[in-house]
């Protein structure tokens, strides 16, 4: 199993003031004789429609010597965990959790722009002081 990340206290708990129930932590992802964990999964009831939302959410802290190689690593992170949850849990929806300013500087870039969006990666930002998510992008 990989360490943990840096934030990842601070998203479990930004998750769990957002009304987020976590229900793995991490989340094991077996295919074949192998394992992958995804940082976290969790849930919540949603009343309008009753029914439930399941999410899992890797987390990126961008903190490595080149922000680019920081997002060549997410994306195919992202990528392989997200073709496996299809065929293994096709509901939950994975998300890629980054602080906001990795959100605002590095994934506003023009490099970035055109990955995000021609791969469809779901981020959801948080502050980690506040420990608070501040944005949502299915």
């Amino acid at each position: 199993m990989s360490a943990k990340d840096t934030y990842h206290d601070a998203v479990r708990n930004a998750l769990i003031k957002d009304g987020w129930t976590i229900t793995h932590d991490p989340y094991t992802l077996t295919f074949g004789r192998k394992d992958v964990y995804v940082d976290l999964a969790g849930e919540r009831t949603l009343a309008a429609e009753r029914g439930e939302e399941k999410i899992a959410v890797e987390i990126k802290g961008f903190m490595g010597a080149s922000e680019i190689r920081d997002l060549e690593v997410a994306v195919g992170q992202y990528a392989f965990y997200r073709s496996l949850l299809a065929r293994l849990e096709p509901k939950r929806k994975l998300f890629l959790a980054v602080p906001d300013d990795v959100l605002a500087g590095t994934l506003g870039e023009p490099i970035a722009r055109p990955v995000l969006e021609d791969l469809h990666i779901a981020l959801v930002a948080f502050n980690p002081e506040r420990e608070e998510i501040v944005q949502w992008i299915p």
